[in-house]
Parts: structure tokens; C-alpha cells; sequence
């Protein structure tokens, strides 16, 4: 085989590689999503998916998937303020509005940050 041939084959193999790095990070993008939505029913999933944020990380950095996962990790955050805030406040009755402001904007941003993960179009954060 020529070198140039050689040289087409290893990049198209480069290709496919990169290729199915990406479609893996896409999915583990989408479980995340899947697994804040689940919160709802069962609580826990929310710190799973933070979790997989976090250790998955680096597999994303420098790829359009890089935002989505700070979109995911600052709407784990930010709602865990707002719940503690909406918890304390609770008893003197502004908290359940609070929680309910909360969970109305992670319900938003789970649906726009997977209505833009599956139009392949990143976060604006």
C-alpha cells in the first residue's frame, strides 16, 4: 500500500473514532437531561446527574457538548440554592413560592437544554 493510501485509511478511521466519541458524549449528554427529569419522581437522580456531569466532564471539554454540561451542572446548583432558600423560608410562607419558581425553571431548562442537544446546537450560557 502506498503512504498515501495509508494516510486516507488512518484518517478515516480518525473520523470514525471521533465520530463515535461524539455520539457517546451526545447520549451521556441526553441521560443527564433524562435523569434531572426523573428528579421529580425520584429525587436522588438529580445528584446522579450532576455526579455524571462531573466525572464525565473532561470528555466533553472543547466540544459543543462542553456547554450543555455547565447548562446541566449550573441548573443542579442554582435549584439547590433556591430549594435550601425556599426551605428555610418556608414557614413564614414567601418558600413556597420560591420552590415553585424553582421547579417551573429547572423544568424549562431540562426541556430547552434537550430541545438544543437534539438540534446539535449549543447552550448559550
Amino acid at each position: 500500500m502506498s503512504e498515501e493510501v495509508k494516510s486516507t485509511m488512518n484518517e478515516r478511521i480518525q473520523v470514525a473514532i471521533e465520530d463515535e466519541v461524539s455520539r457517546s458524549n451526545k447520549m451521556v449528554t441526553r441521560v443527564v437531561y433524562a435523569l434531572q427529569a426523573a428528579s421529580y419522581l425520584l429525587g436522588v437522580t438529580f445528584f446522579v446527574a450532576v455526579i455524571v456531569n462531573y466525572v464525565k466532564k473532561s470528555s466533553v471539554q472543547g466540544s459543543w457538548l462542553e456547554s450543555h454540561f455547565r447548562w446541566q451542572i449550573r441548573t443542579f446548583w442554582f435549584s439547590l440554592l433556591w430549594s435550601v432558600i425556599g426551605f428555610i423560608t418556608f414557614y413564614i410562607g414567601v418558600g413556597y413560592l420560591i420552590l415553585g419558581v424553582d421547579m417551573i425553571w429547572v423544568i424549562y431548562r431540562i426541556v430547552k437544554g434537550w430541545l438544543r442537544l437534539e438540534d446539535g446546537k449549543e447552550m448559550y450560557v
